[in-house]
């Protein structure tokens, strides 16, 4: 799965998750995109599900990229522990992702396909997507 190699800090502040996405919101390298219609986290373990779900459904041909990396850090207490005594430790790393942000792209595989393949891959995420084609306006 994926996670950074290391941070220079290993606890982050939630944070706001408001706006809409400027960077990474146009198709850069494949001709079929999944982007995503609202926010939220992704995981490392569902990005994982998506592109297994994925070359799967392509079979040998096509190529798939992968758009986000869990960058985030998400921390959790042990079960059962009173309140106090500071900040959980990490526990998964986390994607957020806003309205319009490209999460994967394929390349090499006609419509259908894609869209058989994309429509899997975002059963899998906690987000609403949509499928997005290269030379078709939004």
């Amino acid at each position: 799965m994926l996670s950074p190699k290391r941070v220079k800090y290993r606890k982050q502040q939630t944070g706001r998750m408001r706006g809409l996405a400027y960077r990474g919101s146009d198709l850069s390298f494949g001709d079929y995109g999944l982007a995503a219609t609202e926010c939220g986290y992704i995981t490392s373990r569902q990005i994982e599900a998506c592109r297994v779900a994925m070359t799967r459904a392509c079979k040998k041909v096509g190529k798939v990229f992968i758009r986000i990396f869990p960058d985030k850090p998400r921390t959790k207490k042990p079960l059962e522990t009173r309140m106090g005594k500071g900040k959980g430790n990490p526990e998964y790393w986390v994607f957020v992702t806003k309205p319009g942000r490209i999460l994967f792209e394929l390349e090499g595989v006609d419509k259908a396909l894609a869209k058989e393949a994309l429509t899997l891959a975002a059963n899998k995420l906690p987000v609403t997507t949509k499928m997005v084609v290269r030379g078709e306006t939004l």
